[in-house]
């Protein structure tokens, strides 16, 4: 819900940031009942504090124009996340939006060990996946034991960035293996092809 000190109201009360006042409100009641202090179950007080701050922001239009500025670049800071978990684009596949997945909430325990949670709709946005494609790769992680459900989202184990690290360490070894093989083969990750002097016999 956070990062680099932005918190994101609207990921906060799980609306979009086009919401009008009468969803926010509505929104805001029923977060609010659930997080309560006094709520025995699903009282929570950080989480309360944060969606009080986000309800008076959102709520008053002067404070939420101000709020959307920033908002702006909060946003563009998490799209740095991205590219920073991805290392990579262009390709398509389930596996590689789990991997993308999971390289997102582990770059997010590494940022902030104490919140490392991330909740639907952030990941929804960052990943361009609706929530019915999402759905059905977080439950395959957490089956797998990679991934946790929490009270802000979901988070990374230690298992899963066990994995990140062997999927990643795995992806750097096969980048550096040769495209040809054999006594003509230039050094390992050189095509002895590029770059070569044309032999006496092809003169």
């Amino acid at each position: 819900m956070s990062s680099n000190g932005f918190v994101d109201f609207y990921e906060a009360l799980q609306i979009s940031p086009n919401a009008d006042a009468e969803t926010i409100e509505r929104v805001f009641r029923h977060l609010a009942k659930r997080y309560h202090p006094d709520n025995p179950q699903t009282g929570d007080v950080d989480h309360f504090r944060v969606l009080v701050d986000a309800h008076k922001t959102l709520i008053d239009p002067e404070q939420r124009a101000s709020y959307d500025a920033r908002y702006q670049q909060g946003v563009a800071q998490q799209w740095s996340m991205v590219e920073e978990a991805i290392g990579c684009g262009g390709h398509e596949g389930d596996q590689v939006l789990r991997d993308r997945l999971l390289s997102l909430l582990y770059v997010q325990r590494r940022r902030d060990v104490l919140k490392p949670s991330m909740g639907n709709v952030e990941l929804e946005k960052l990943l361009a996946c609706p929530q019915e494609h999402l759905e059905f790769h977080v439950w395959y992680l957490k089956e797998k034991g990679y991934v946790q459900r929490t009270d802000q989202g979901y988070a990374i184990t230690a298992e899963g960035i066990d994995y990140a690290e062997a999927s990643r360490a795995l992806i750097t070894r096969e980048r550096l293996i040769p495209e040809t093989a054999g006594p003509d083969a230039g050094p390992v990750g050189i095509p002895s092809a590029i770059g070569s002097e044309p032999s006496r016999k092809d003169v």
